[in-house]
């Protein structure tokens, strides 16, 4: 993959954090920075520039003596590295270090080619930075954990390479690196931007777009293995109401449902109209699928944006300014975050519906043997309802809070990179609740044979019939859901 600062993707960030792709520097992106760096470097000769050969923050107004500017550049990294709490998972931080190298090729920051080349000798020997989840509030960048990344191209702190915590200057000699020595603003540069919160954030809007196709193919299942109807799917409807992800929503649970013998053997029912839960998944499920596009469209602006402060122009300008500000990020995190709660919330009432015996006509809890001796699939509701809960707290908005630092100069913050931690804790519960309806409506729909489904929904009911041993008395079904979530992973792609 070649990286041009410009022309970066959520696809990419996937393929590089979790398959390891080998990233390279774009020739004319490489070209660029040579040409910034060498004007950064007479300017600064001549001028006082934050970070360059000033002090940082509210310690802005001293300045610092040109023999003194390499030792600046490694203190604002090490005095810098203050996260704390758990290692955050290694495919993240690769996806963070892939978006730090994206940004700076843009030219803005005045780095010299090596430092950014160095970012990607690490993702390419897969030598990860061990970074602190916590830390970050999002608004001069993430300087906190991006000042863990930093530390390991000087060869401070610790990395993990081949599934050990080793420290960073064993990993780089382990692959004949040596550690950079930082020049002027570099420092600064590393630290100074949202790519933690853009990197998870990219990361869990990919898996979450991508899992959202399979969970349409999941609720047309509930659909039918509940008898429901696909009258509210008609494109009549959804033209009536053209938000653009209803009708899309409304298309595929039409077209996923063509066909179905069970939905024939019904259409002279005397019910006149579905809970809401199976007649307007297309109205929830397309204000997702649109909140879901909004997002992707400002990350994808953002991934390939300066963040950095001050920023080089071409014609000599350095400014200060505040693109290291993680606010569009954090408030795209939060609304995201809504939407795919609220997602889940639809899920966990629709697998209420599969096994409450008061709202179906199957087995109760789709038990199978003596009734009574035999629970069923009965606490899977609560599982789904207890993530659906922890997801509602979880939803609170990260962005309503700002908190001041830096001796009130940075006097206003996003919570951006919480806001992005927050995303990735709800994309892995509305993975697992996903896979709870999918086992639930392949256990229902398995009642309603021998009449068949549609040919895309028994596709699923069969891949999901090879993986999971057939029903007779109670057991632990624990691996069953497991194995559905990651049959649904590899069907999306992921």
């Amino acid at each position: 993959m070649l990286i041009d600062g410009q022309h970066l993707t959520l696809s990419d960030i996937f393929e590089v954090a979790f398959k390891k792709e080998f990233c390279s520097i774009e020739e004319s992106a490489a070209r660029l920075l040579d040409e910034r760096r060498r004007s950064l470097e007479l300017i600064s000769k001549e001028k006082t520039i934050y970070g360059v050969n000033t002090g940082f923050g509210v310690l802005a107004d001293h300045r610092i003596s040109s023999k003194d500017l390499d030792a600046l550049q490694k203190n604002i990294v090490l005095s810098h590295a203050a996260g704390v709490g758990e290692p955050l998972r290694q495919e993240l931080v690769r996806a963070i270090m892939l978006v730090r190298a994206n940004s700076l090729l843009k030219g803005f920051s005045g780095v010299r080619k090596c430092l950014v080349q160095r970012i990607l000798d690490l993702l390419n020997e897969d030598i990860v930075p061990v970074v602190p989840s916590k830390g970050s509030v999002g608004a001069s960048g993430d300087l906190a954990p991006l000042a863990h990344v930093a530390m390991s191209l000087i060869g401070e702190g610790y990395c993990t390479l081949e599934g050990s915590v080793v420290p960073s200057l064993q990993a780089l000699k382990s692959r004949n690196l040596e550690p950079i020595i930082l020049k002027s603003k570099e420092g600064l540069s590393l630290l100074n931007g949202t790519a933690f919160m853009a990197g998870i954030g990219g990361c869990s809007t990919y898996i979450a777009s991508r899992l959202f196709e399979q969970a349409i193919l999941v609720s047309a299942m509930s659909v039918d293995a509940l008898m429901g109807s696909t009258s509210p799917f008609d494109e009549r409807v959804h033209s009536a109401r053209p938000h653009r992800g209803q009708g899309y929503v409304a298309g595929r649970m039409k077209s996923l449902l063509e066909g179905s013998e069970i939905r024939t053997s019904h259409l002279d029912c005397d019910r006149v109209q579905d809970a809401y839960t199976l007649r307007t998944i297309p109205q929830v499920y397309g204000a997702v699928k649109d909140t879901l596009d909004y997002v992707k469209s400002v990350l994808e602006i953002e991934i390939n944006s300066a963040t950095d402060n001050p920023l080089i122009f071409e014609n000599g300008d350095v400014i200060s300014g505040g693109n290291f500000h993680g606010e569009p990020i954090a408030l795209a995190m939060d609304f995201l975050s809504i939407a795919l709660t609220d997602m889940g919330n639809m899920i966990e009432r629709r697998v209420d519906r599969l096994v409450n015996p008061k709202l179906n006509d199957l087995p109760a809890f789709l038990t199978n043997g003596d009734e009574g001796l035999n629970s069923g699939y009965m606490l899977w509701q609560y599982t789904a309802a207890a993530l659906a809960s922890e997801n509602k707290t979880l939803a609170h908005p990260a962005s309503a809070d700002s908190i001041p630092t830096s001796g009130f100069q940075e006097d206003h913050v996003s919570m951006g990179a919480w806001g992005a931690r927050k995303l990735w804790m709800i994309v892995d519960n509305l993975a697992t609740m996903i896979s709870i309806e999918a086992l639930l409506a392949f256990r229902a729909l398995s009642f309603r044979h021998p009449k068949k489904s549609s040919i895309a929904v028994e596709e699923l009911f069969e891949d999901i019939r090879r993986i999971v041993p057939d029903h007779i008395n109670d057991r632990y079904f624990g691996n069953e859901f497991m194995e559905v979530r990651k049959l649904l992973f590899r069907r999306a792609g992921l």
